[in-house]
């Protein structure tokens, strides 16, 4: 299968994976023909028994960000050990429990392996329950940087408020009044301190 082919069928842009091509980071065999074309050996879209990357981003302007969350993913993939056979990309809220890729992976009993950069790309809330349901299924979840930080939770409030606020108030402003929230929250804290 010809490289380009192979990236949309792994849900990766051409011109990245010909980059890893070029860099000898490639999760599969690639090889060059006399003719200058890229041929991919490895398996496309087959699942069984290899280790399925998952990307996600809030929203298109963040869009830049999924090549390179799978080139981070792809590089721990292969210093693990594990045979990268599928990159899932999905541009949705964490909040949103209807992404119909991670829907799809979370299905395929085939994938073994599941691996995120930060928890909080697979779900905002209940990875635990995630990780319990594969578990269950002789499957698992690999983080490959399990740290949380302040800015995190941070942001976690903030988009469980904007939640919140879109679903009583309505869409429109939603995140303001939830910022706002929050600032009133500060500053009452810091009174009663």
């Amino acid at each position: 299968m010809k490289l380009a082919e192979w990236a949309r069928s792994q849900g990766i842009h051409p011109q990245t994976a010909y980059r890893w091509f070029r860099e000898g980071k490639m999760p599969v065999p690639a090889r060059r023909l006399p003719t200058g074309t890229i041929i991919v050996d490895g398996p496309a879209t087959e699942i069984s028994g290899g280790a399925a990357l998952y990307a996600r981003v809030s929203s298109h302007d963040q869009r830049a960000d999924l090549d390179r969350q799978i080139a981070r993913l792809t590089s721990f993939a292969t210093d693990a050990g594990l045979s990268v056979t599928a990159s899932v990309t999905e541009i949705g809220s964490g909040l949103n429990g209807r992404r119909p890729k991670l829907l799809r992976l979370l299905a395929d009993a085939s994938t073994p392996v599941i691996v995120v950069e930060h928890r909080d790309r697979l779900a905002r809330f209940g990875v635990e329950y995630l990780e319990a349901a594969l578990s269950a299924q002789g499957r698992r979840l690999i983080v490959a940087d399990p740290g949380e930080t302040t800015d995190d939770l941070v942001r976690d409030m903030i988009e469980v408020l904007t939640s919140m606020c879109a679903r009583l108030y309505g869409r429109r402003g939603a995140r303001n009044r939830a910022l706002r929230a929050l600032t009133a929250t500060k500053a009452s804290d810091g009174e009663t301190s």
